[in-house]
């Protein structure tokens, strides 16, 4: 679950204006052994935009009460980056519990949906070595065994939406056995509104056209790289993750760059200018460089339907999308195929 993701909760946030009675407050108190004196964040739908409130963990634990009046997701964010969804609701008593050491494990209790969500991830973990076909059938099950929980919600996007193949159709047969109390909620609709974008830059599909301003203030086009492979690497300076792909990207464009039929551009989600070009400069990305200073609100973004970082999308010549989200070694499994069909 270590992972940055611009919508793998884009449930809309009500908060609760100043003033609120007591009957529109969460108690939200956890005790994570081994945390110490740390900060942990709450986020809701918008990581960059969206925070909720700040948790001050001293000697391990922590307690704060939060004004809301509706049923809500949200995320807690840890120091080292590790994220966990938990939900909130007016009135609720909430209680986290776990280890430092293992943050993509905690116990949830306090009303139904995180009840439901830490039972489910304990089952999981009772089957470390299960194939992701019986994971899947797992998260199925959950979601056709809880039709009215905001948690099967999170499962559907985490276990199905968020894969890099996602099986439409199955998802598709998945909403459908959701309550309309499920989808009547922003969050499933926010994330129907993303699969219909996602369906239409998912493999073998024609990537869209784009312009987005280079380093030179000058725009760069998908028309600018015909005849060679383009890898659209999607990234930001703030984001601790992409300080670390970009030294995995670094090592395969230095062995790489000979080749005259590849190209990378880097797509930033930087608001600060300065900031990004002292990333560019910081981390040596070496190969073409773009933004246009809009962050989660760029164009570029919503086209190829991004919405985690780091991302990355591999375009043929003719415009072809050949994947997405592809690791290193995935990126050169898929350029040694190409050499392969050019002999």
């Amino acid at each position: 679950m270590k992972k940055i993701h611009l919508v793998t909760f884009t449930t809309a946030l009500l908060l609760a204006a100043c003033g609120n009675p007591k009957s529109d407050t969460v108690s939200l108190s956890g005790t994570i052994q081994g945390l110490g004196n740390d900060t942990v964040y709450l986020y809701g739908t918008d990581r960059m935009y969206n925070r909720i409130d700040t948790l001050l963990v001293k000697g391990d634990k922590f307690a704060e009460q939060i004004d809301i009046d509706t049923l809500i997701s949200a995320w807690l964010q840890f120091s080292n980056g590790t994220e966990y969804p938990i939900f909130l609701n007016k009135a609720d008593k909430i209680v986290v519990s776990g280890s430092a050491k293992d943050l993509d494990q905690l116990t949830i209790q306090g009303n139904p949906a995180n009840e439901e969500l830490t039972r489910f991830h304990q089952q999981l973990d009772q089957q470390p070595n299960a194939s992701e076909k019986e994971t899947e059938k797992a998260a199925e099950d959950f979601i056709q065994n809880h039709p009215t929980s905001l948690a099967s919600i999170y499962v559907l996007d985490h276990y199905f939406v968020q894969q890099p193949m996602p099986d439409f159709t199955r998802i598709r047969k998945l909403t459908e056995q959701m309550a309309g109390i499920l989808k009547d909620r922003l969050y499933m609709e926010n994330l129907l509104d993303y699969l219909e974008a996602l369906e239409k830059v998912t493999e073998g599909k024609t990537a869209p056209f784009f312009q987005i301003p280079g380093t030179d203030g000058k725009d760069i086009r998908r028309t600018d790289f015909k005849d060679k492979y383009l890898l659209l690497y999607f990234w930001a300076s703030w984001n601790e993750s992409c300080a670390e792909s970009n030294q995995a990207l670094r090592q395969l464009y230095k062995e790489k760059k000979n080749r005259k039929d590849l190209e990378i551009l880097g797509i930033s989600l930087d608001i600060d200018k300065q900031q990004w070009k002292d990333a560019i400069t910081r981390d040596t990305l070496d190969w073409k460089q773009a933004c246009d200073f809009k962050g989660w609100n760029s164009n570029v973004v919503s086209q190829f339907a991004v919405r985690e970082l780091p991302a990355n999308v591999l375009l043929a010549p003719n415009g072809r999308i050949e994947g997405r989200n592809l690791t290193r070694e995935q990126i050169e499994k898929k350029l040694i195929e190409i050499a392969s069909k050019k002999k």
